[in-house]
């Protein structure tokens, strides 16, 4: 396959170390003890995402905007700026929040394509947010438009619904993060300019004393964060620790408004809402300093890693709330998974390895990233995914939008971030966090590391790095060994492997077999490294079986299949019997990973032979050994539709004798 090299001039923009211009003033402490590698210093080389930014760039970010255009979202700043007469256009009050969502994708996406005419349309599209922006900073499309007659979710005045319903503050925090990346990625004010002076206004709104109210719909707070960080303005700071502060107690779980965020320890209601708070109150830690807040969350992950998270890294088990259900509570076909949760869920656990240092939280990261969080879009970019199930019947098939429109353009700003989590720094040690084929150039106290990563993961488990340090000083290197490597399916006991006999884990340098030396994770190499000295990582690659805790009723005598990072089903098109209910993995079964690339998209399948439950014309069941085929979870309902399952019997249970 073609390789795809891809440039990342994109800033860090969620962290403190971005080349801002000079004109913006940076805060210097406290900050995360861990320092990621700005995006500006990664280039993405590799068969697997470097494919995927770019059909991002190609086709997904285009889709959005023309579905914004479609469904009247640009329309409604046009209309609310004076500039076209007309009524509100799209179907919420949050929809505002997705046009400043797909900025900030493609403020990303021209570092790394060059394209003139997407910066054109940009401007223009700013230029129609400048006009809608009222006097005093105010930044909201339906009321602007109509105020005697707004959506209901808003409410008849300013912030009357904020705490349930109008998404007034949502919207404000997506604005900030689109301001953010689009200055930071092309060097105009002209976004950065209409979010300070939303933010200003928030600030003399909201706080105690004032109108002590908390956003609905949690975002607002990382969005003041990522201000604060650029502008150094401490009030951005203090106002997202003020609506975390102010949570609680006694309001709606729904949106974790029933205790104050520094108490709360399990994590309930709607799952995006919660790891946005989530990942600013570590934000807060960090920045701040306040125990409460890391304590808090030191709980929370453990709560949600412990029984609330699918074996896709997916969470949100309840369509009622798209939120969280009780401990172990995990159905396959009526699994929520929004791909919107699965992205905070990569936000959130970020965060708590910057935090910690520790490689449990890429464990989970990783998991994400490789099933359900790809899994929202199609190998071709066009249709995506709301929820993410992990069983279907059949009826359910990929749509080529939605009317709450969160998820798609969720997917395009997330994709080309992907560069900013490959590396971290702390003191003299640099962390190698995913194998993704890339060239680096990593500042190191007093010196730059150049690193290069050349590997087929994750089909393969080889991966080549070669180092190029500036001086001779002595730094730490370590590179995370993913659980699934070394017989660990995930960080808690919520899934298992049926069997921990595999390979080794296996380290050279420069051709000399070394021992792995872990520590949280990660494998620790401490040496005076040379110009050209290459490490060899060999991670064991093998078709793995998980069990489900016996907890998750729901996958109890089931049995799911993994290689690498990546989970496998089944799809009813690849199989040649007629339910894949029938299907038996047990110790019958014949499987082999297949290496060549197959359709669709380049997938590696898992095929072989296994049991399966026969029906006659009388009734009576037999087993039959047939052909079985599953591919990548993330590549389902990409072709016909059908059933789709993740969990197959491990016995013949199913059968009303047992043959054998």
């Amino acid at each position: 396959m073609k390789k795809y090299i891809i440039s990342l001039f994109i800033l860090v923009v969620c962290f403190s170390g971005c080349n801002a211009p000079d004109s913006i003033h940076r805060p210097s402490a406290p900050d995360y003890p861990i320092h990621p590698v700005s995006f500006t210093r990664v280039q993405i080389n590799d068969d697997f995402w470097a494919p995927k930014i770019r059909v991002n760039h190609e086709v997904t970010i285009p889709i959005a905007f023309k579905k914004s255009e479609e469904t009247g979202r640009i329309d409604n700043f046009i209309i609310a700026g004076g500039l076209k007469k007309g009524h509100f256009c799209s179907l919420y009050p949050f929809d505002d929040s997705d046009v400043y969502k797909n900025i900030e994708a493609a403020s990303y996406s021209l570092q790394i394509f060059p394209d003139p005419a997407l910066d054109r349309y940009l401007d223009t599209l700013i230029s129609y947010i400048a006009a809608a922006q009222e006097d005093d900073g105010y930044l909201y499309t339906n009321r602007t438009i109509d105020p005697d007659s707004t959506h209901e979710m808003a409410g008849k005045e300013r912030w009357i619904n904020e705490e349930e319903s109008s998404h007034e503050l949502y919207n404000a925090g997506h604005l900030y993060e689109a301001a953010v990346a689009h200055y930071l990625a092309t060097g105009k004010r002209s976004l950065l300019d209409v979010a300070i002076k939303n933010a200003n206004l928030i600030c003399n709104t909201f706080g105690w004393g004032k109108i002590e109210k908390v956003p609905g719909h949690q975002e607002i707070e990382i969005g003041l964060v990522k201000l604060y960080r650029l502008t150094g303005d401490k009030k951005y700071l203090d106002q997202a620790k003020f609506f975390l502060d102010r949570r609680g107690p006694g309001g709606d779980s729904y949106n974790q408004r029933h205790q104050k965020a520094v108490d709360q320890r399990e994590a309930v209601g709607h799952a995006v809402r919660a790891q946005y708070m989530y990942s600013a109150m570590a934000d807060i830690a960090a920045l701040t300093g306040d125990t409460a807040y890391l304590n808090a969350i030191d709980c929370l992950w453990e709560d949600v890693t412990a029984g609330k998270t699918y074996l896709t890294g997916g969470i949100g088990a309840v369509g009622g709330h798209e939120g969280f259900g009780e401990p172990y509570y995990l159905p396959n076909l009526e699994a929520y998974c929004e791909t919107c949760a699965a992205i905070a869920n990569a936000f959130w656990n970020y965060r708590m390895f910057l935090l910690h240092g520790d490689a449990k939280y890429f464990d989970v990261l990783e998991k994400v990233l490789y099933n359900g969080l790809i899994s929202g879009v199609s190998l071709k970019g066009d249709s995506f995914f709301y929820p993410n199930p992990l069983e279907s019947q059949g009826s359910y098939t990929r749509r080529p939008w939605f009317g709450c429109a969160c998820c798609p353009v969720n997917i395009t700003r997330f994709l080309p971030s992907l560069p900013g989590y490959i590396y971290a720094t702390k003191g003299k040690s640099v962390y190698l966090n995913l194998y993704i084929g890339n060239q680096a150039t990593i500042p190191l106290e007093d010196q730059e590391i150049g690193i290069e990563q050349l590997t087929q993961y994750p089909w393969n488990g080889k991966v080549t790095i070669r180092l190029h340090p500036s001086g001779k000083e002595e730094f730490d290197l370590l590179l995370r060994i993913p659980g699934w490597s070394i017989g660990k399916a995930f960080p808690t006991d919520l899934y298992t492997f049926r069997e921990t006999d595999m390979g080794h884990v296996t380290m050279t340098i420069n051709g000399t077999n070394i021992p792995v030396t872990m520590k949280n994770g990660y494998a620790v190499i401490s040496r005076r490294w040379n110009d050209g000295d290459e490490i060899v990582l060999d991670l064991p690659m093998e078709i793995l079986e998980v069990k489900a805790n016996p907890k998750v009723k729901a996958d109890e005598g089931m049995v799911a299949l993994q290689y690498g990072p990546i989970v496998y089903c089944a799809e009813q098109t690849d199989q040649p019997f007629d339910s894949l209910s029938r299907i038996i993995i047990d110790g019958h079964s014949q499987l082999s990973y297949i290496p060549t690339p197959a359709d669709p998209g380049g997938i590696r399948a898992i095929e072989g032979k296994t049991n399966v439950i026969i029906t006659s014309a009388n009734g009576q069941k037999t087993l039959a050994a047939k052909t079985f085929r599953a591919i990548p979870y993330y590549a389902w309902a990409n072709r016909a539709s059908g059933e789709m399952r993740v969990w197959f019997s491990e016995s013949n249970r199913l059968m009303p004798e047992n043959p054998r």
